[in-house]
């Protein structure tokens, strides 16, 4: 376990160097720069622009540029922030935390969601075929898998805009500073709610037809006939038998998905003015803030990364023939 702990770990480092040099290159592709703006404004002279371009490195080649970044990068300093004149680390940690609290959010609620209405869909299969609790949960989820994310962003806009039960956009309220500590989780979660909830009903139908097509299959095995003959209830069956058998595919789902579901995140943020990783990208974009970008897109690559390592470790401890490949 430690071993395949080590061993993904390890091989994060390669990724996200091609990803930082990857994405280095591109950026700097594009014609001009935040400097080449800032010398539209005829109030910033020729000298100041010539000093700054010399100070960020600006004037040299790309690749001299990305070495220079790079060695920053590894003490935690990524740079400057020509839009928000402050240091760009500091900009990627406060948005990392409000993206991290996002993707997560909508990720409980999706399990939340999903897993239940999973059992019930598949429960009467037991017995029967497709019950009416079933045909509806499949209308609902091929709904919502129908819709995209900008839209249920909008439509979340919407409810918020016409009943006034939560917030649009940001983080927490402007007296936020004087609730107490309890006064301030409460306003987060306030303002989180709305965002996450459209955030997960994009993903809720995909896991809840993973679990309910994993869960008919598993009740259809021998094995399922065995535990019924031994007495077991069905609750029983569903639970200890078919569920646990049916979790191996969600797992794996679950590494594959958090790929969607952070540039879900990203979506949501930009639509629904949740300051995170995703606004911040596409800010820094539009301002060609060269050094931001390249940061967020970085810290993005290593929260994906890092889901699939989350989602390996999870099917390593589910399954014993990934913990003991040679016992098999």
């Amino acid at each position: 376990m430690l071993k395949l702990i080590l061993q993904r770990s390890m091989a994060l480092i390669p990724l996200l160097l091609a990803v930082a040099l990857g994405s280095f290159f591109l950026v700097r592709l594009a014609p001009g720069d935040f400097l080449a703006e800032m010398s539209l404004n005829p109030q910033v002279s020729p000298e100041t622009l010539a000093r700054l371009r010399e100070q960020y490195a600006l004037d040299q080649p790309w690749y001299a540029q990305f070495g220079k970044w790079l060695t920053g990068a590894v003490r935690g300093d990524f740079g400057y922030s020509f839009a928000c004149h402050c240091p760009a680390s500091s900009l990627i940690y406060e948005r990392l935390r409000n993206t991290l609290a996002l993707a997560l959010a909508g990720l409980a609620l999706t399990l939340l969601v999903a897993l239940p209405l999973g059992l019930l869909a598949a429960k009467p299969h037991n017995k029967a075929g497709a019950s009416l609790l079933d045909r509806l949960l499949q209308f609902l989820s091929a709904l919502s898998l129908s819709t995209p994310s900008f839209l249920l962003a909008l439509l979340g806009i919407v409810f918020a805009a016409r009943t006034g039960w939560f917030p649009i956009g940001g983080v927490h309220s402007l007296d936020y500073e004087g609730l107490s500590a309890a006064g301030r989780t409460t306003d987060f979660l306030h303002h989180l709610i709305l965002p996450a909830t459209v955030l997960a009903l994009r993903f809720i139908p995909g896991f809840f037809r993973q679990l309910r097509a994993s869960l008919i299959e598993a009740l259809s095995q021998d094995y399922i006939l065995t535990a019924r003959a031994k007495g077991l209830s069905d609750r029983a069956v569903l639970l200890r038998h078919a569920f646990r058998n049916s979790i191996n595919p969600l797992i794996s789902m679950l590494g594959n998905s958090l790929g969607s579901l952070l540039s879900g995140a990203f979506i949501v943020e930009v639509i629904m003015s949740w300051p995170g990783l995703g606004s911040l990208t596409v800010s820094s974009l539009l301002s060609r803030d060269l050094y931001v970008l390249v940061a967020c897109l970085v810290f993005s690559a290593l929260l994906l990364a890092l889901g699939n390592l989350l989602a390996d470790i999870l099917l390593a401890l589910t399954d014993p023939r990934i913990r003991h490949p040679r016992q098999f």
